[in-house]
């Protein structure tokens, strides 16, 4: 159990870079019809609202998987699949096994959750603060010298 609290950063970090490669296929699927294409028709330029979400998907999967702005990104895709799943899916019935919405829940509640813990320390946005904080840490101790 122990090595499992101590593993604990790097299976968030896996499970942020999951959720959002598979949330970022399916904005590249709908936009560029690839993957097996969308689910439906391929939407025009700034079509309300398939085009924008799936804006959302590619963009926030991205930076969700590289850990870029991640809670602000995460809370924005768990955002975009609430709205999915409560404006397409609960209209037809109210359980997502019923409605088709299981996937739109489950990202919804993932996203929930990223935005939750963080991105842990294996984001690229923990790697870019490091380096800045050397690089400030070295001007600092050259400047007083």
């Amino acid at each position: 159990m122990e090595s499992l609290v101590k593993d604990q950063g790097f299976f968030l970090a896996l499970y942020r870079i999951v959720i959002g490669l598979l949330f970022a296929c399916h904005g590249v699927a709908t936009l560029f019809d690839v993957l097996g294409g969308p689910h439906g028709a391929v939407p025009g330029f700034a079509q309300w609202p398939d085009w924008w979400a799936a804006v959302i998907q590619l963009v926030g999967g991205v930076l969700v998987m590289l850990g870029l702005a991640t809670r602000a990104a995460a809370v924005i895709c768990s955002g975009t699949m609430a709205y999915a799943y409560f404006v397409v899916h609960q209209p037809q019935a109210l359980f997502p096994i019923e409605n088709g919405g299981e996937k739109a829940a489950l990202f919804c509640w993932g996203f929930l959750l990223i935005a939750a813990l963080g991105p842990g320390r294996w984001a690229l946005s923990a790697l870019l603060s490091s380096a800045r904080t050397a690089r400030t840490s070295r001007t600092l101790a050259h400047e007083t010298s």
